[in-house]
Formats: structure tokens, C-alpha cells, sequence
């Protein structure tokens, strides 16, 4: 980042191969639509771009990157809030997007299968703060310190919801694991 902050153009393409696909998969479980999470990533480079003047030397990437990628899917949910209000008082509710289901389909028979629509379902229960600081934590695998400030709160404040979610996802995994050993 630093290279390309300095005006290194191709620089970006190291940026992007380091730092796209782990965007991608944060996006596509904050959003669960593949290709709006592939239009948030492309959103995010472009601010990244626009904002490589301003980045900070010996600054970590990783944190700013996910920082603007959160920022991205917070703008996007209010701009579809307005344009649902708005297609509901223009007396037309078809243009409301529809999100698509996450539930597994009935082919989906294998246990690893059923462990993961579990996991994922309990992921949606979370309260997103909780969601979001386990993902960053675990699935992202940001420190501490990185996630706190993606999430502009304090480390201890990252653990507590971190903390939380691992132990509502514990529980929860639990039985099934339970209902596994009794079959």
C-alpha cells in the first residue's frame, strides 16, 4: 500500500491480489449475495483509490481496508432502505429487492453439510456487533487491535463481543453435536 500511496501504479495489482479475495468473503457473509458482495469489493477499491493519498505510512492496510469495506456495506443498506421507502409510497412494492434464501437445499444431506447451514444460521441470530467482531477475529483472522479498529471500539470491547458469539455458536453447535452422537 505504501508503494502505491507513493503513486506506484502498479503496485495496486500486489494490493489487490493480497487484500480482494479476503474483502470478498467478509462481504459475501455481511450481505449473502455474491454478486452485490463482488460490486462492494470493486466500491471498496475504488475509495481505497481515491483515498491513497491519505493513507498513513507504516499504517496497517488490512484494518483501513476493512474498515472502508464496512463502511461500504453500511452505505449500501441505507441507499436500499431509501429506495424500498420509496417504491412503498409510490405504491410499488415489487421493486423492493428480495434477498435470497440461505437455507441449505434438501440435497444437502451430509453432516459436515447440516454442521455448516447450523453454524450459519446461528451466525445470522448474533446480534451484528457480535457477528461481525467474530468474523473479523476468527474468519478474517484480524488481531485484536486490527478489528477494534475496524470497528472503531476498544480491544476489550472486541474480546466481550467476540467472547459472546463464541459462546452463543458453542451452544449452539453443541447440540447438534449432541443429537449426532444419538443417532
Amino acid at each position: 500500500m505504501e508503494r502505491y500511496a507513493a503513486g506506484q501504479d502498479a503496485a495496486f495489482g500486489d494490493l489487490y491480489d493480497a487484500l480482494g479475495p479476503r474483502l470478498l468473503g467478509f462481504l459475501r457473509r455481511q450481505v449473502h449475495d455474491d454478486g452485490l458482495a463482488e460490486d462492494l469489493v470493486q466500491q471498496t477499491f475504488l475509495q481505497i483509490h481515491r483515498a491513497r493519498g491519505q493513507f498513513i505510512r507504516g499504517a496497517e492496510v488490512v484494518p483501513w481496508a476493512f474498515a472502508i469495506a464496512r463502511n461500504q456495506i453500511c452505505d449500501t443498506a441505507r441507499r436500499r432502505r431509501a429506495e424500498s421507502s420509496v417504491a412503498i409510497r409510490d405504491g410499488n412494492a415489487e421493486a423492493i429487492d428480495r434477498r435470497p434464501s440461505t437455507e441449505p437445499s434438501a440435497d444437502e444431506v451430509l453432516h459436515a453439510r447440516e454442521v455448516a447451514s447450523r453454524l450459519e444460521d446461528e451466525m445470522s441470530r448474533l446480534p451484528a456487533s457480535q457477528r461481525i467482531a467474530f468474523e473479523l477475529i476468527k474468519q478474517e483472522g484480524l488481531s485484536l487491535a486490527q478489528a477494534a479498529a475496524v470497528l472503531g471500539i476498544t480491544v476489550t470491547a472486541v474480546k466481550l463481543r467476540a467472547h459472546r458469539a463464541y459462546v452463543a455458536l458453542r451452544a449452539a453447535l453443541g447440540d447438534l453435536e449432541n443429537e449426532g452422537v444419538s443417532k
